[in-house]
């Protein structure tokens, strides 16, 4: 700003000072006409770091895949290693920005916030490579959301399965330093391809870690729930299948997101509203809401539960997985039968939200753990299983086949398989605690009374909130609740006229449970279509004397939605008949928990769960992607518990030896 300023203060003299001086200095403006054109550039025409003082050796390079398609790998090697095992992560989340969160000369700081679980990378001296996917990032080809295996949905010859094979042969013999031992590893969709590795995998390939991974979409992960579309996850579809590079931004219209969705009608006309349409990813979403082919053919616990078992991996589950609850136990349930010697498939369940067990895990939102239960499980679970199948010198591992946190008591359960209860003489018998009249739950089946069934008024105009208002979108800056909204209190919801509960007497003797509870759901609807929520639900006592903020806590131990066209065929959607008793049978996450003495038990059922899932019209329709605003109608939802039509949740009851 001087200079100019200088100039026009000189122009505003000038009429004092005679045209002698403006013509002065409009010649010393003028260069002479030797003068160069331009200055020579301060910067290198390529710029080399010294970087002799790290302690690691950082690699990017281009390995090329059997098609000719190059992906951008990163290699970190701690300085000095020799015959270290490698292991691997490949993202769509930009191997360069993950492993340069401090630009450090130090390997942890450097990895600091991707990779938390330090102690395991940085203590097990391993060389740390993240690979981004192709068509992500620095990768060349062509990005397609958790790409298919080859096959009907996927013609070409290459698939996640391949990559990590092509990947595997070149790093093995092309890092020097390595011992030959491949791991991978990683979370959600770096979780997924773990689980893609182990498809006809590599000979060099020795463990696979797969946590919160991304497993089937349309049954309880990412996209749908029983078919109830998670509507919130549209950012995420547009930032992360618009661009290579995650550089086109979902926008937002309203501070509370859930304003935003209702105004908006349906998902469909939300997406459209915000050029959706061009991103394939969406298309195929709302060509495919039923549980057709698309979905079936790359759900991956079929999938792997249809290959050999020729690599060890431990499947990784979180209690309170906001993202992905559903795939790492329904991998380890399609597996485990084949694994007849008890050492190729171990599971891991601890009580997080979706990939805290890189971080901390002393507390979830308002519910604490006595203990870092994350840290836990990346030093005595984690760490020993990766050094007992990747380092050459390594002891043999202990880890349990089966390692679960114990919600209520917060203990750590060695087990020798999932749902076991306790190591030995144990046993898990589903039992029936039947919705009663009075707003009773109990073990005892409903008798004749006067009322048969507990009746509320659903109107998609004002949906059930899932968390506490206002809704942020997911990923927002801050978004705290979006982490913890599964241990989140539920007092408040179940105040509303559109939900009900059903609560037992308080507890005298501790009740356990280990595994998936069953809802067993005997409702009618007056329209046509309808949405069931059930939320399975520990009442903490009154007043909590070491934790005044806990009394009357209501707190989800397991929840789910299920959209009720589907009761018949997941496939097929049929139109509900109205006003008729019906039965709907889902289970619900997986749970390991106690019911303390003093506590009580609750179920709460509702028919809306927003904005996180899209409004079902309850005016059955061919797709709810395209309901109309004349679709959506006020319903009267009915739960029955009478003789013969009793509504109950089958719960996972563990009895002692």
């Amino acid at each position: 700003m001087k200079p100019i300023h200088r100039v026009r203060t000189l122009a505003l003299l000038a009429p004092l000072f005679g045209v002698f001086f403006l013509t002065e200095l409009s010649s010393a403006q003028t260069p002479p006409s030797s003068a160069p054109t331009t200055l020579p550039s301060e910067m290198p025409a390529q710029f080399t770091p010294v970087t002799q003082s790290f302690d690691y050796t950082r690699r990017d390079v281009m390995i090329a895949m059997r098609d000719g398609v190059k992906l951008h790998t990163v290699i970190l090697v701690p300085r000095g290693a020799k015959n270290a095992p490698i292991l691997l992560t490949r993202t769509p989340y930009d191997a360069t920005d993950l492993t340069s969160h401090e630009h450090s000369s130090h390997l942890g700081p450097s990895l600091h916030g991707y990779d938390n679980a330090l102690e395991v990378i940085l203590e097990g001296g391993y060389i740390r490579v993240v690979q981004d996917v192709r068509g992500k990032y620095g990768s060349e080809g062509d990005y397609v959301m958790n790409r298919p295996l080859h096959g009907p949905l996927n013609p070409t010859a290459v698939d996640h399965s391949t990559d990590t094979y092509d990947t595997i042969d070149w790093l093995v013999k092309n890092i020097p330093e390595s011992n030959g031992k491949v791991g991978i590893i990683g979370i959600s969709y770096d979780g997924f391809t773990p689980l893609m590795a182990l498809v006809n995998p590599h000979p060099a390939l020795k463990v696979s870690v797969p946590m919160n991974p991304m497993v089937d979409g349309w049954m309880g992960d990412d996209w749908f729930h029983y078919g109830a579309f998670r509507e919130m996850n549209l950012p995420y579809i547009y930032e992360q299948d618009a661009t290579r590079k995650n550089d086109e931004f979902w926008w937002t219209s309203h501070y509370d997101d859930y304003d935003m969705y209702l105004q908006a009608g349906s998902a469909g006309e939300l997406g459209r509203s915000r050029g959706l349409e061009q991103v394939g990813f969406w298309r195929k979403l709302v060509e495919h809401p039923s549980y057709d082919s698309f979905w079936q053919l790359q759900a991956m616990d079929k999938i792997i539960a249809a290959q050999p078992l020729k690599v060890p991996m431990m499947l990784v589950a979180s209690l309170w997985d906001q993202e992905d609850i559903y795939g790492a136990i329904a991998v380890y349930k399609a597996v485990k039968p084949k694994d007849t010697g008890n050492d190729k498939v171990f599971l891991a369940i601890g009580p997080w939200y979706h990939g805290q067990e890189i971080r901390d895990g002393s507390a979830l939102g308002a519910v604490r753990f006595d203990s870092d239960t994350a840290l836990y499980f990346r030093r005595e679970i984690l760490a020993p299983f990766l050094a007992h199948y990747l380092k050459d010198d390594a002891p043999k591992s202990d880890v349990a086949p089966v390692t679960a946190f114990e919600t209520g008591t917060n203990t750590w359960r060695r087990l020798p398989a999932w749902p076991a209860g306790c190591a030995s003489g144990c046993s898990v018998k589903p039992t029936p605690m039947y919705l009663n009249a009075g707003s009773k739950l109990s073990f005892t089946a409903p008798a004749a009374s006067e009322t048969s069934f507990d009746e509320y008024v659903s109107d998609p105009a004002k949906p059930v909130p899932f968390n506490g208002r206002p809704s942020f979108p997911v990923g927002f800056a801050g978004n705290v609740p979006w982490h913890n909204w599964l241990t989140s209190d539920q007092r408040e919801i179940s105040g509303r006229p559109d939900v009900i509960s059903f609560v037992t007497d308080t507890l005298t003797a501790p009740v356990k449970i280990s595994g998936q509870a069953v809802a067993n759901l005997i409702a009618s609807t007056s329209g046509t279509d309808s949405d069931w929520v059930v939320k399975l639900i520990d009442l903490y006592p009154d007043e909590v004397g070491a934790q005044p903020e806990m009394g009357g806590y209501q707190l989800m131990v397991a929840a789910d939605i299920f959209r009720g066209r589907y009761r018949e065929s997941l496939e097929t959607p049929k139109a509900l008949a109205p006003d008729k008793p019906l039965l709907y049978r889902f289970a619900l996450p997986t749970a390991n928990h106690v019911f303390l003495p003093g506590h009580r038990i609750m179920v709460q059922i509702q028919s809306t769960w927003f904005p996180l899932y899209d409004r079902n019209p309850q005016t059955f329709v061919p797709n709810i992607f395209w309901a109309k605003p004349a679709d959506f109608r006020k319903a009267t939802q009915r739960i029955y518990h009478a003789p013969g039509q009793a509504t109950f949740i089958e719960l996972p009851l563990v009895t002692a030896p």
